[in-house]
């Protein structure tokens, strides 16, 4: 039962990224034909770049759709991909444990906790009786006939949130910028944080056209909108407009 280590390992990106963004939206204005334009432009990088750029500005994002980036992901707990899974505009494949048997199952171990000694030695106590329980109930189930995925989809109930899962994430890049406006923000909790930082250092290599500014609201916007209760000083918080009314 050693703790956990994240592990993100981008798999694939949409080939001819730029050219296909371009074609999609010269599409929306132009009478030709998208699959003309983009073997014009395709190897034209220049005018691709020079293009794209003025579509971002624009808030033109429909266009970004089009282009998908897909991760494997591992050394992250069920808590963290309960939180992932609600970015819907993505798909999913995720580790089951129905059919997975979680005979010696890793774990996340929270910072805060780490580096608490009694802390640390309460949660491991509890991962270890867990463990101990997963096992214990697996085979009071075998006595009975009862094993394989039957047995497992009952006994994984005493698993713990920090169990790790492994997942591959496949997201457009619309949902990407998203996703790192929400979840690279201090305010994230700390695990989804990191997942989301290692994959925008991704997506910065891959396509640094789209992502080079990316990140936390505050790096696009220039402020930060959540007011001085949550910043976390990085930015200004912007100041409430004052409010007029009329008598």
């Amino acid at each position: 039962m050693p703790k956990a280590t994240l592990n993100v390992k981008l798999l694939e990106v949409t080939e001819n990224a730029l050219a296909l963004i371009y074609s999609a939206c010269r599409q929306c204005y132009a009478e030709e034909f998208a699959g003309d334009i983009f073997e014009k432009i395709k190897d034209d990088d220049a005018k691709q770049a020079a293009f794209i750029k003025k579509i971002i500005s624009s808030g033109h994002e429909s266009p970004l759709e089009h282009v998908k980036f897909t991760f494997a992901i591992e050394g992250v707990s069920r808590a963290l991909t309960h939180q992932l899974v609600r970015h819907r505009m993505a798909s999913y494949s995720q580790q089951s444990q129905r059919y997975v048997k979680e005979n010696d199952f890793d774990y996340i171990l929270p910072p805060a906790i780490e580096a608490n000694p009694l802390a640390r030695s309460e949660f491991e106590k509890i991962m270890d009786l867990i463990q101990k329980s997963y096992t214990r109930i697996s085979g009071f189930l075998a006595e009975k006939g009862i094993s394989g995925e039957t047995a497992n989809q009952d006994a994984r109930f005493v698993l713990p949130q920090a169990a790790e899962t492994k997942i591959i994430v496949t997201m457009n890049c619309r949902e990407l910028l998203h996703f790192f406006k929400h979840r690279c923000c201090s305010r994230a909790q700390w695990e989804i944080r990191k997942l989301a930082e290692k994959m925008l250092a991704d997506c910065k290599k891959s396509l640094p056209l789209l992502f080079s500014k990316a990140g936390a609201k505050c790096s696009s916007l220039g402020f930060c909108p959540e007011g001085a209760r949550f910043s976390c000083g990085r930015f200004p918080v912007k100041e409430k407009e004052d409010v007029k009314t009329s008598k």
